[in-house]
């Protein structure tokens, strides 16, 4: 007998593929299971990475790798997802609905399709979306459908293999993401479903409804009218960056009776092999070249990139000092314009109780702005399925170039109605001879200056991001970067309004501010730095934020080694 046969894990991979619909899931996990039957150890440990967990549902919904296995997105986790979140919809409600859209990554349709024939089976009223969208289009739908819920399938920036699933609720939630204790409520169902059900004996009805185009051109509408018609032309290129964002892009700019974008070609079209980069994230480094390349061919005075399900923004500007003649902006910048842009706008129409809102990590600049306009200002959690219920709200983002400037539409982070709203203001800065790099020299002379910088470290082993936040807990440094601490806020604790979230807030004696928090969504601990000081110490205050970056990255390579 082979050394393997009695691994409970076998049986568990077996009991998997006996409910698999999906052919190409089917025949890996069976060369798997066939080779750890035979005594292959590789083939063992791989079941092992696939079985040992599962693929937690949570705030951010699912979302993994592709593949076959209850730690992996496939099928089988979609439909138990589906008929889980049926069950929860119908607990609440008699009659729900649910709207489902889905972008170009692999098996984004496929598992849409799930999702729309297992809601109709379950007794859900399901509205597919009519062709793959941006992100924003499907948070849109809840809304201007009335829908109970939307589920939206995308990994948003994440590497091509991965894909994801996305659930916003409508009622009084507005069209926001889920939150606790929906979102534990919600994982209940969906384990109860995965003990007790056959994803094959699940009931199916492949009678669900198409939302026809009138979804997108509402969405269309709403979002062009953030750009006065008549606005100055701006030479402007635009990458989707292999995503879905080019079509809905350009219809609203067209309704908006605008022209002159530029679009890399190499990078229009959804693709989910995403060919030209090495990770889909506008930030990433590199992930612009074809941009740039273009905005110096046709001498652009902008460049606009979404990531490849259109829900983030990332701006460039002419810059000579730049080896690529372009500089891009921080999420951070581009917040800070759009939330002074927000402020003046709320200001002069005199909006009782409006906000501007920012996540913990986020610049406290927008602070600054809020504090001048006479504006409310609010501090979130990380995600915008908290920022977008801060009431009041008329422009909200975080440092990740995620902006909502259009909550009457959409409340969720929209990386096409930002664009549209930055291109608007940047638009009216040149009629006015102003340049965004003006604009934001103009910032630090009204609100002081203010800069940010990251410290990501990557892990393949999760146990040292809990070893790294540990070591901060019980032996914090006493200064960062020369600098004493002054304070340590563990936000486990509850911190005012604040729900606990796994994240530390160094205050430092000059008033600069380190946050320190394992990502949410990639296998990484990220540090957000932020200093600020008067304009006439811009210089010494970005020093600052050099030695404390270079002391965060000592200190977790320490731990790291040990």
């Amino acid at each position: 007998m082979a050394e393997n046969a009695h691994d409970p894990i076998i049986d568990t991979a077996k009991a998997w593929l006996a409910q698999d619909p999906d052919e190409i899931t089917r025949v890996e996990l069976d060369t798997l299971v066939r080779d750890a039957d035979a005594g292959s150890e590789i083939a063992l440990d791989e079941l092992h990475s696939r079985f040992d967990s599962r693929l937690s549902f949570g705030t951010a919904g699912l979302r993994g790798r592709i593949g076959a296995g209850s730690a992996r997105m496939n099928r089988v986790l979609v439909s138990q997802a589906a008929v889980g979140l049926a069950a929860f919809l119908r607990s609440r409600e008699a009659s729900p609905t649910v709207v489902i859209g889905y972008d170009g990554r692999t098996n984004s349709d496929v598992f849409a399709r799930d999702t729309a024939e297992l809601m109709a089976g379950a007794g859900v009223r399901a509205i597919l979306l009519p062709r793959l969208l941006p992100t924003p289009v499907l948070a849109f739908a809840v809304r201007h459908l009335g829908a109970s819920a939307g589920v939206m399938v995308t990994a948003s920036h994440n590497p091509p293999q991965d894909n994801g699933y996305k659930v916003y609720l409508g009622g009084d939630d507005d069209g926001s993401q889920i939150v606790p204790p929906v979102d534990g409520e919600i994982a209940e169902q969906i384990e109860r479903v995965a003990r007790e059900e056959n994803v094959l004996e699940l009931p199916r009805n492949a009678e669900f409804e198409t939302a026809d185009e009138s979804v997108v051109d509402a969405y269309v509408a709403a979002t062009a009218a953030l750009l006065p018609r008549g606005a100055e032309k701006l030479s402007v290129v635009y990458t989707a960056m292999h995503g879905v964002g080019w079509r809905t892009f350009s219809s609203v700019i067209e309704a908006a009776g605008y022209s002159g974008i530029a679009s890399v070609p190499e990078q229009q079209e959804p693709d989910a092999d995403f060919p030209t980069v090495s990770f889909p994230n506008p930030e990433e480094p590199g992930a612009l070249d074809l941009s740039f390349a273009l905005a110096r061919e046709v001498g652009a005075e902008l460049i606009i990139a979404n990531d490849p399900d259109a829900d983030r923004l990332s701006i460039a500007i002419p810059d000579v000092e730049s080896a690529e003649g372009y500089r891009q902006l921080t999420g951070n910048e581009v917040g800070w314009l759009l939330g002074w842009d927000a402020a003046r706008k709320a200001a002069a129409s005199n909006l009782d109780d409006a906000a501007l809102a920012c996540t913990i990590v986020s610049s406290p600049a927008l602070g600054a702005v809020a504090k001048k306009y006479g504006l409310n200002f609010v501090e979130t959690l990380t995600g915008f399925k908290w920022v977008s219920r801060v009431p009041g709200l008329v422009f909200g983002y975080e440092e990740a170039i995620g902006y909502l400037v259009n909550p009457d539409a959409v409340k969720d982070k929209d990386g096409i109605s930002a664009g549209v709203a930055f291109l608007a203001m940047a638009a009216e800065g040149k009629a006015e001879d102003v340049s965004v790099a003006q604009m934001l020299d103009g910032f630090t002379e009204t609100f002081g200056f203010f800069a940010s910088d990251q410290l990501s470290v990557r892990v393949t082993d999760l146990s040292l991001i809990s070893a790294i936040m540990s070591e901060l807990r019980e032996n914090a440094p006493s200064t960062i970067g020369g600098v004493s601490i002054s304070s340590v806020d563990d936000l486990l604790d509850c911190s005012g309004d604040l729900p606990p979230t796994d994240a530390l807030r160094f205050s430092l004696d000059d008033g600069s501010r380190v946050m320190a928090r394992p990502s949410g969504t990639e296998p990484k601990l990220k540090y957000y730095i932020d200093v600020a000081a008067p304009a006439e110490q811009a210089e010494h205050a970005r020093g600052v934020l050099t030695s404390i970056r270079d002391d965060l990255d000592a200190f977790s390579k320490r731990i790291a080694e040990r």
